[in-house]
């Protein structure tokens, strides 16, 4: 996973000027205009020894649920933070 730490003002290949402040990790990809999101199956998102529970998890980060097509939110920033679908019909807490 790519990591880079930069301060604004950006400006994009497709002309989007604005002030980016902080660190951008993950899978990020807007050169094609879209944003692609890190994706996990149901079982790696329940683990709390997995990289998507131990690697770049913060409160609000979106992983895209690959076995069930649901985008979960994290709760917090710790292993075992909940993780709860998109429209908050399930919680699932790695243990």
């Amino acid at each position: 996973m790519a990591s880079t730490t930069f301060s604004g003002p950006v400006t994009s290949t497709n002309g989007f000027v604005g002030a980016v402040t902080g660190t951008v990790t993950g899978d990020v990809d807007a050169t094609a205009g879209y944003i692609q999101l890190r994706t996990a199956t149901t079982a790696q998102i329940a683990a709390a020894t997995d990289s998507v529970n131990t690697v770049g998890k913060a409160a609000g980060t979106i992983v895209f649920n690959t076995t069930l097509g649901t985008l979960k939110i994290a709760t917090g920033a710790l292993a075992a933070s909940t993780w709860v679908n998109a429209d908050g019909t399930t919680a699932v807490t790695p243990s």
